[in-house]
């Protein structure tokens, strides 16, 4: 498989694109043969995403993301993911949707994950006021991959420095869930969960002692949480409670 290494690189293939390319369908196909079937870095594919948005119209834009949906490349969905974090200001709603229609036709863990983490994670972290009750809804969704997206979306948003009044409020939101048995959903909530505890462990020892001894929490958020614990004389006092709002 042919890689691709560099910005220089992926500014070459697009320009190339964009001089070759007489229609939609030929379009996405370059898409695909020069990015989407060579390995390539995520920071590398983020970079095209921004490159490709501020070409394309609205249409094209959600042409190339219904593509990508459509040929089920890993790559394509952090380029998905990417532009629909940059559309998040002017077309919050849709960009929301749009990303859950992804992972729901995605069917897979990483799929939740990539688009999980660039969309609701940074629109968590970015309109937090905005996005909590959302991802409040989301937490009862009857697909597991958008309940999944939840603990996704904590995990990044934490780790990037939501501030801690919203962190407080996601670890309450999270615990909903802390007798999920679902593999997909465990793991996802599980993430976010772990991750409050190496980031926040304040809040969490303020309830630990009450979730080990309930039995209603399933024994994986518990080691979830004494593994976040463990980790969060490294972690914790290196993130700083960055004030968003």
């Amino acid at each position: 498989m042919d890689s691709i290494t560099s910005k220089k690189e992926i500014k070459t293939i697009l320009s190339e694109l964009w001089a070759s390319c007489d229609s939609e369908k030929d379009f996405l196909a370059k898409v695909e043969s020069e990015l989407l079937l060579k390995k390539t870095k995520f920071p590398l594919l983020e970079f095209a995403a921004l490159e490709i948005h501020s070409r394309l119209t609205e249409k094209r834009r959600n042409d190339l993301l219904d593509e990508i949906g459509r040929l089920r490349h890993m790559g394509g969905y952090v380029i998905a993911g990417m532009m629909l974090q940059l559309d998040l200001e002017t077309r919050f709603e849709e960009s929301l949707a749009k990303a859950g229609e992804l992972m729901v036709s995605g069917d897979e863990w990483y799929v939740c994950d990539i688009v999980g983490e660039r969309v609701f994670g940074h629109c968590l972290l970015v309109y937090p006021e905005r996005t909590v009750p959302i991802l409040k809804r989301y937490l009862r969704h009857e697909n597991g991959w958008i309940v999944r997206s939840v603990g996704v979306a904590s995990h990044y948003a934490v780790k990037k420095g939501l501030e801690k009044r919203h962190v407080e409020t996601l670890l309450s939101l999270l615990l909903e869930k802390s007798n999920a048995t679902d593999f997909h959903t465990k793991k996802g909530i599980g993430w976010g969960i772990k991750t409050i505890a190496k980031f926040h462990p304040d809040l969490v020892r303020k309830i630990s002692d009450r979730l080990e001894d309930d039995l209603s929490v399933n024994v994986y958020f518990k080691n979830k949480i004494r593994i976040g614990l463990g980790k969060s004389a490294k972690y914790a006092s290196k993130r700083p409670n960055q004030k968003r709002s």
